[in-house]
């Protein structure tokens, strides 16, 4: 098999690039609430792997799901959809 089954994609904004080669990128989804039907929205932080150290703060990228890197690093930048301003 050339492709790897079904690899977990995400797209969300990059909240920290303090630390060498990882960056944390906040992801948001829209959820509906159980009792009172109104759309909230959640945000899960991610630590990602970011090779060369491309993406600043602000970034829109798109990660994807890898093999565990670090304790809690198993995602990695895919590319960089937009740059930050």
């Amino acid at each position: 098999m050339t492709e790897q089954a079904s690899q977990k994609e995400k797209v969300g904004i990059v909240v920290s690039d303090k630390m060498d080669k990882t960056v944390v990128v906040a992801v948001e989804r829209k959820t509906q609430h159980p009792l009172y039907k109104r759309v909230i929205t959640r945000t899960s932080k991610f630590k990602a792997h970011d090779e060369n150290n491309e993406c600043k703060e602000g970034d829109k990228v798109k990660i994807v799901e890898t093999r565990p890197l670090s304790k809690q690093k198993n995602w990695k930048i895919k590319e960089i959809i937009r740059k930050a301003k």
